[in-house]
């Protein structure tokens, strides 16, 4: 083979095949920060739990009402559309939790909890639907889900509780055309609205199957594509669903002392957590009791699949933001790099990354590191005591900062301000953004190669609406006969 063939497989790898693994670099810087990230099946104890297993978190100001966020969190990875007879529900007797730290402690000022509840109509029948499905209460539908929403909100050492949503109904896993003609219509009677009178503020809630918004190439996994780039670009997640929880929230209740103008910045991650004895008996009968234990956690993408080692994934599902700080070398000397380097012979970075730790741990700003721009840390809100503050994973989001028309998939480094780090969107390529901040694209100098380095898959298969919960519906066809087409 000739070198000039040489060099075009190696830059097909720089482009493609890290990627993904290079993301993994930059989210060594997240390694610290999280406990949880884009966890299609990242830790060993969870992926044999993937009802609790979180996959992505998004946090972005809604396109729809500006003075409100939305923020969405999915769980249980890898749903194929015919995955009957059962199909895809929510665990019940489970906490599903989206946290919200308004004054940069690392601790949650405001909880808002999803736990559920199943109803079975007839338990003579194998059928997850006996007829025709057309709403949510049609009797053909012999299993659903109902859950209860309600918000935390810390008091001190304490959290005062109120219940926002009572029964909220949840979108059904959709079986297929002939059981479920209108499945759009059962979607959109699933976004529950949120009352004033219940909450004190007015927003929507959602639960339910939705498309994985998630794309990427994730054969990096095989020996970072076998040095073989001639596939690339081939979307993992296509055809795949998730089961997804979203609320839309006005600014003010997520904001410090209720006032976005001045504290416009929030951190946000998601978790999950289950009763810690399960006692099974006969009939597969379980009992369940002894408190809640976090299984899984979530703030940026892909930190436990790709920064974690092996080794301390399940550690790092069970830790809270508070305690990151135990992870943090994975994250100023960060193992992908090196590996990038070793492989394909592209410099690594020199460590420690400072500008990575900025990104991923404390969030942007002057004071912070050296990225030298104010945008989504804690400590640019005005209220926040800054000795209190404690670097820690979380997807950070600056309020202030208005939805953009035409959002950028590149975000903060395509200059559009309103997409990941800052926040994520459902349309931001999270893959090739970090890709090129862990390569470097934050500090000085960085070249054009490393300005172009992405995953080839640059946008979701499914079409995203444009209202709450903006979510793709649900995938129908079986994910084999997708790809076969």
């Amino acid at each position: 083979m000739s070198d000039r063939r040489n060099v075009g497989i190696r830059r097909r790898t720089t482009l493609a095949a890290i990627a993904l693994v290079t993301a993994a670099a930059g989210l060594s810087a997240l390694a610290p920060q999280v406990a949880g990230a884009s966890s299609h099946r990242e830790a060993p104890l969870i992926a044999g739990e993937p009802q609790l297993d979180n996959t992505d978190l998004y946090a972005f100001s809604s396109p729809d009402k500006p003075d409100t966020v939305s923020l969405i969190a999915n769980f249980q990875p890898f749903q194929e559309p015919n995955g009957g007879p059962n199909f895809y529900p929510f665990a019940a007797r489970t906490a599903y939790d989206i946290n919200i730290d308004n004054d940069g402690d690392a601790q949650p000022d405001t909880i808002f909890r999803f736990s559920f509840k199943n109803l079975l109509r007839n338990k003579n029948t194998f059928l997850y639907n006996t007829g025709v499905v057309t709403s949510f209460n049609d009797p053909d539908l012999n299993f659903r889900q109902t859950y209860q929403l309600e918000q935390l909100v810390r008091s001190g050492s304490t959290y005062i509780r109120r219940t926002i949503v009572k029964d909220g109904k949840v979108a059904p896993s959709r079986v297929g055309e002939a059981s479920m003609p209108e499945y759009g219509k059962l979607a959109r009677e699933a976004v529950t609205a949120i009352p004033g009178s219940a909450a004190g503020w007015d927003g929507a809630a959602f639960a339910g199957q939705s498309d994985d918004p998630f794309f990427l190439d994730l054969r990096v996994f095989d020996l970072l594509y076998g040095a073989d780039l001639s596939e690339v670009k081939q979307d993992t997640l296509a055809g795949f669903n998730v089961n997804a929880l979203a609320i839309q929230v006005p600014k003010k209740v997520l904001a410090l002392r209720n006032d976005d103008t001045r504290n416009p910045v929030v951190g946000i991650w998601a978790s999950t957590e289950r009763q810690r004895i399960q006692v099974v008996g006969q009939n597969n009968l379980r009992r369940q009791g002894g408190g809640l234990a976090q299984v899984s956690r979530l703030g940026q993408p892909l930190v436990n699949e790709v920064v974690i080692p092996v080794g301390k994934k399940d550690e790092f599902n069970a830790s809270r933001p508070s305690q990151d700080a135990k992870f943090a070398k994975f994250v100023t000397d960060p193992e992908v790099p090196k590996l990038i380097e070793g492989i394909y012979k592209i410099k690594a970075p020199a460590t420690p990354r400072a500008d990575l730790a900025e990104v991923f741990l404390t969030g942007v700003c002057k004071a912070c590191g050296p990225v030298k721009a104010d945008l989504n840390s804690q400590l640019l809100n005005k209220d926040v005591n800054p000795k209190k503050f404690v670097a820690s994973e979380e997807l950070r989001l600056n309020m202030a900062v208005p939805a953009t028309a035409k959002p950028n998939r590149l975000g903060v480094i395509g200059g559009d301000l309103a997409g990941y780090p800052n926040g994520r969107r459902l349309t931001d390529d999270v893959i090739d953004i970090t890709l090129q901040a862990a390569e470097g694209v934050l500090l000085p100098g960085a070249g054009a190669d490393v300005k172009g380095l992405g995953d080839g898959v640059d946008a979701n298969d499914g079409k995203f609406i444009d209202k709450f919960p903006f979510l793709a519906l649900s995938n129908v066809r079986a994910v084999n006969q997708k790809l076969a087409k």
